[in-house]
């Protein structure tokens, strides 16, 4: 999983970008301070690793990453060339999501690009420069469309999805909110790789003294929520600051120090299951001497296609899938155990893997 980060200078954005993945990216309080984009990679915290791992003696453990590009605070007129944030726009057309960090904190110290904390107004302005990215691709994809329009078919109907989406951008709204009932437009909509179509996850960046009631009195993260909710985006509340110290410490210092902020996970723990929940995905498990292992697939996938997760051949050559629950494995301390107890299913290609199952396949090139 690939998330881009974006938000105005100055809003904590390379701030949690370090806390998440300790890249130690520039952050100082002036616009611009990311000048390249910085990508990280994290692991993905998942208890049922270690447990699993204990169980077989895994000579190691693999847990699911994901991984966070960062980009330069964008500013209005990016898009145009103001700043230097439309320089970076392309590093993230590549991402799954786009976790958009909005400041929602007072601090007179660190300076409000647009002089005041709106956070409507930032996701706006935010909105706009990605929506007129999003127009120059269209644009360029009419001018090549156009020629062969008149005497192709496909090319036709594409050029009319072009010009209807084209419209839809330059209203104000969206790609995500696009919606046609034509199931080629659908699927040729999926192929432009434009930043409006990606889910957003907001990151409602807040002082210390509204963590512990995840924003519930800040006005502004209402705000936030309101707005998400109408467009069918995520919200997660996080203080960067905390979680820049909290990526310092070691695992039980973290949890002690979470403890002590009446906080039951951290910042990262919320994103990851705000991302999850998102784009729809869950993690299956493989377990043994060698290495326990966590793949990421999306909900809904059959035995088959998660398999082809592990190696292509898994996929080509399947015959069966061994599956059993991770409670029950660990319940009945050993696999052979909970074959005795019929707890181990033999799945064949029409299994739509849960998410904690182990699975062991058998396949056959």
């Amino acid at each position: 999983m690939k998330l881009g980060i974006v938000g105005l200078p100055n809003v904590g954005k390379s701030t949690l970008f370090n806390s998440l993945t300790k890249a130690g990216a520039e952050s100082a309080n002036y616009p611009f301070c990311t000048i390249d984009p910085n990508v990280g990679v994290v692991s993905v915290p998942d208890e049922r690793l270690q447990l699993l791992s204990d169980l077989y003696n895994s000579a190691k453990i693999v847990p699911a990453v994901i991984e966070f590009v960062d980009i330069a605070g964008l500013v209005k007129g990016a898009s145009k060339g103001e700043g230097l944030g439309n320089q970076f726009l392309s590093h993230i057309r590549e991402t799954d999501a786009i976790v958009h960090v909005v400041r929602c904190f007072e601090n007179s110290n660190i300076v409000h690009v647009d002089g005041s904390i709106d956070p409507l107004r930032d996701i706006d302005t935010i909105n706009l420069e990605l929506i007129f990215s999003d127009i120059d691709i269209i644009d360029r994809r009419i001018a090549k469309v156009s020629r062969g329009a008149r005497n192709d078919k496909a090319l036709a109907k594409e050029l009319e999805l072009l010009e209807e989406l084209k419209a839809h951008l330059e209203d104000g709204k969206a790609a995500r909110s696009f919606v046609t009932d034509d199931d080629d437009k659908k699927a040729l909509l999926s192929t432009y790789d434009l930043l409006t179509f990606k889910p957003v996850i907001y990151a409602a960046n807040v002082s210390e003294d509204d963590l512990a009631d995840d924003g519930a009195s800040n006005e502004n993260v209402a705000k936030v929520r309101e707005f998400a909710a109408s467009e069918g985006s995520e919200v997660f509340v996080v203080c960067a600051q905390i979680e820049e110290e909290i990526s310092e410490l070691e695992d039980d210092e973290k949890k002690m120090f979470l403890e002590d902020l009446g906080l039951k996970e951290s910042g990262l723990d919320k994103l990851i299951k705000a991302s999850y929940k998102l784009l729809g995905l869950i993690s299956f498990l493989t377990a043994g001497p060698t290495e326990t292992r966590a793949w990421t697939i999306k909900k809904g996938t059959k035995a088959p296609g998660a398999a082809g997760k592990i190696h292509s051949d898994f996929e080509r050559g399947f015959i069966k899938a061994e599956v059993v629950y991770y409670k029950d494995l660990l319940e009945c301390g050993s696999y052979a155990a909970a074959k005795e107890k019929g707890l181990v299913g033999i799945e064949g290609k029409d299994y739509v893997v849960k998410d904690g199952d182990v699975i062991l396949f058998r396949f056959n090139v």
